[in-house]
């Protein structure tokens, strides 16, 4: 079997209600953007997968993956086995060389994600029978809450609610007097859910190590990226005042990166993120490392849409994810390229069981929203 062709679509993706990173400084809403990857055999088995770049959360861009897929990445895989999943990933990173951790890790995601579609169906099994692993047919999942003022929050909180939603994420930083104000109201009404607080590297130190403590006392369960990933000594404060169990999510991009942190004792687990980590192949080892480490594997996600949806799912459903996971693309997408879309039934997501993915791809849904670059 060797690759034949490999395909980029950038898409826009329709939004509904708000999230801050989907939107411009201003507040205009921007459209979702990802890059659909289409991987086909030369026996004509074709595999999909979806780079989700959101340049309000880190610097890939639409157009970076697009431009990175065509121009240097398809030229070294164009026939290569899509099995040899572990030399593909070598040829990745010597096309795109890794700086402090791994080159374009969004980009590279798409590519990985078609690949594992392309193996599954090629073999005529779901991920997790090649993986060897059973785990969960269903993902509970959290509703996420990003008011961007109190005034915002009940009705935000109803709409989950009414949803079947019993847990919640809550988008903090940097203002912690209205963090804790939002975090205790969503705690009141959700005495027993699952309540975690994400600031996206939002604190400066001083402001995380007094948000720790007294977001704990109100009923937080977890505080995620309080700090830059970059902030290796404030992590470490953070991890020794022991107030809050500490996530890291934006910096842990490869393996190599997560056991140094762990080494460093800077986390209490990681948010995982199958499209920030480069795809599968990493986020699958990285989960490894997690329990065989005793620490927290969360379950996380870019809004993601559809075949990036559909990979979180399988890599959470087959290592037995515990927590609700932060899978946000229902809740603030407003279409779907998928023959038959994700949604979500009393707040939790069936795991795909069809060979690869265990999703069809629709074309013609793809060209109404595809954009030119």
């Amino acid at each position: 079997m060797k690759i034949e062709h490999i395909e980029a679509y950038p898409v826009y993706y329709p939004t509904r209600g708000r999230f801050k990173f989907l939107e411009t400084p201003g507040g205009a809403r921007t459209g979702r953007a990802a890059v659909l990857v289409k991987i086909t055999a030369d026996d004509g088995t074709a595999g999909w997968g979806e780079s989700v770049p959101i340049p309000t959360w880190t610097y890939e861009t639409l157009e970076s993956v697009t431009s990175t897929i065509d121009r240097y990445l398809k030229p070294g895989l164009l026939g290569r086995d899509p099995r040899d999943l572990g030399g593909i990933h070598k040829s990745l990173d010597a096309a795109i060389k890794p700086g402090f951790t791994a080159g374009m890790p969004l980009c590279k995601a798409g590519i990985d994600i078609a690949l594992h579609d392309l193996w599954g169906k090629a073999l005529g099994a779901p991920l997790a029978r090649l993986w060897g692993r059973t785990g969960n047919p269903e993902i509970t999942l959290s509703w996420t809450l990003n008011p961007a003022t109190l005034d915002q929050l009940d009705p935000m909180m109803e709409e989950g609610w009414e949803k079947g939603f019993r847990n919640f994420n809550v988008k903090v930083a940097p203002d912690l007097a209205y963090d804790i104000e939002l975090c205790k109201r969503v705690r009141e009404r959700i005495p027993n859910g699952f309540l975690w607080a994400d600031a996206n590297g939002g604190y400066d130190l001083a402001t995380a190590l007094r948000a720790a403590p007294r977001l704990a006392d109100i009923g937080v369960d977890v505080l995620e990226a309080p700090l830059r990933p970059n902030e290796i000594s404030g992590y470490q404060r953070l991890k020794r005042q022991g107030a809050l169990p500490i996530l890291m999510d934006e910096g842990v991009i490869t393996p190599r990166d997560l056991m140094e942190f762990i080494r460093l004792d800077m986390l209490d687990g990681v948010a995982m993120k199958p499209a920030r980590c480069g795809g599968l192949w990493s986020a699958r080892r990285q989960v490894e490392i997690l329990e065989d480490a005793g620490l927290m594997f969360l379950g996380s996600g870019l809004t993601d849409p559809d075949v990036a949806l559909a990979a979180s799912l399988a890599l959470f459903g087959a290592y037995g994810l515990a927590y609700p996971a932060a899978l946000n693309g229902p809740q603030f997408l407003a279409y779907s390229v998928l023959a038959a879309p994700f949604a979500p039934v009393q707040g939790r997501l069936a795991v795909p069981t069809r060979p690869g993915l265990g999703v069809d791809v629709d074309e013609a849904l793809i060209q109404e929203i595809q954009v030119k670059l």
